[in-house]
């Protein structure tokens, strides 16, 4: 791991085992255009594995869903699939590996990965994605959960979104603190560094908060 130039403290957090048992992985049932779209995905999936993390997801078997899922399996690490009966037709295909859970609708499927999970990382998506992401992020402004989201913005493909983001903080939409709740960076190993530093203060602050 690159830590030149860290703070010896934040040397000793991400030395320990990683704060996370499960992570939430929002992202596309296409693979997009791009070859590092598909590469994102596997190295992600190949990063929880090293850091004996278990994946949530969407439940589909095709797209960076696929793989992303396939990586962790392959890993040896446990794979949750929650997706809609209605959708399990048309969006599995092939052999899905791990466990699935099938629910009523997508309402208990955005309900339910968030309950077994511990953050939440969104890969590029498509309006499922997009959705999925903005709800979460919605959630912790709200005080309703306080799980570290973050954006694997592979090669810019984000930016468009953090530049509205960016808009509504300017014109009184969005606070500045909640501008703070995504935690970006462009590859999973930086990213998954950065998680586990936002989270350790994360929890500081509320078991400080608590003390008051």
């Amino acid at each position: 791991l690159q830590r030149q130039g860290l703070p010896s403290f934040l040397v000793f957090v991400l030395a320990e085992h990683s704060r996370f048992k499960r992570i939430c992985v929002f992202c596309g049932s296409s693979q997009g255009k791009k070859r590092s779209y598909h590469d994102a995905a596997i190295e992600l999936g190949n990063e929880l594995v090293a850091r004996g993390v278990d994946l949530v997801y969407g439940g589909g078997s095709i797209g960076l869903m696929g793989m992303v899922s396939q990586a962790v399996h392959d890993g040896g690490r446990h794979v949750i699939g929650v997706i809609p009966k209605t959708l399990m037709t048309p969006e599995i295909s092939g052999e899905t590996v791990g466990e699935v859970r099938a629910v009523a609708d997508m309402h208990q499927r955005k309900a339910e990965m968030a309950r077994h999970s511990d953050a939440f990382i969104a890969l590029p998506g498509g309006y499922g994605t997009l959705e999925e992401l903005l709800e979460v992020i919605t959630w912790a402004q709200l005080g309703i959960h306080h799980k570290p989201v973050g954006l694997l913005n592979v090669d810019g493909y984000y930016n468009s979104l953090l530049t509205f983001i960016d808009k509504a903080v300017e014109e009184g939409f969005i606070n500045t603190s909640a501008r703070r709740i995504i935690v970006l960076a462009p590859t999973a190993e930086e990213l998954m560094e950065k998680l586990e530093v936002h989270t350790y203060f994360l929890t500081l602050n509320l078991n400080l908060n608590s003390r008051v």
